[in-house]
């Protein structure tokens, strides 16, 4: 009888954050970013402005803040991209790109806003903050990645089923 084919689990696993700088999904995830950065900055430099001008003295404080933050994470999110470029790109070498995050940290933000607050302000300012939490979002999940990868290679676990298999052959003998 054949043994069946077996999963390899101590081969070396692919490194996921050091191909992807370099791919065409990369140049996607680019290309919305800065995108996004211009929409937002023409909105809060034209309509936003205005928008923000027309509301309540509280609203308006919590547009204030919130605008700030929303320009506080794409700030973060151009950094994070314009490093991985540079980086695909051999402008720079993975450690440099490793001391220049370690300045600017990609870090999850919390609000003070209430819902009330939220659903107060411009349709328009929501709809830019949800873009940038997702995209943001998405960078830390792929800063996660890039940062394990480079890591070294976790020590596998033995396979349970193997384990539990070898102690019952052990038990009853093992019959081939």
């Amino acid at each position: 009888m054949n043994e069946p084919d077996v999963i390899q689990l101590d081969v070396d696993p692919v490194r996921f954050g050091q191909s992807f700088v370099g791919s065409e999904a990369f140049k996607s995830l680019f290309q919305e970013g800065m995108e996004l950065i211009e929409e937002t900055a023409a909105y809060l430099d034209g309509p936003g402005r205005e928008e923000s001008r027309n509301l309540p003295r509280q609203a308006s404080l919590v547009y204030a803040s919130e605008s700030m933050r929303l320009t506080t994470r794409l700030m973060q999110v151009a950094s994070w991209l314009l490093l991985q470029r540079a980086v695909a790109e051999g402008e720079i070498s993975s450690d440099q790109a490793q001391t220049e995050k370690n300045r600017v940290r990609l870090n999850a933000h919390d609000t003070a806003t209430t819902m009330a607050e939220y659903e107060a302000l411009p349709v328009r300012l929501r709809e830019l903050i949800g873009l940038a939490t997702r995209l943001h979002a998405r960078i830390l999940h792929l800063e996660r990645l890039i940062s394990e990868g480079g890591s070294a290679p976790r020590l596998s676990a033995p396979n349970p089923v193997a384990t539990q298999l070898g102690m019952l052959q052990r038990a009853f003998g093992a019959t081939e």
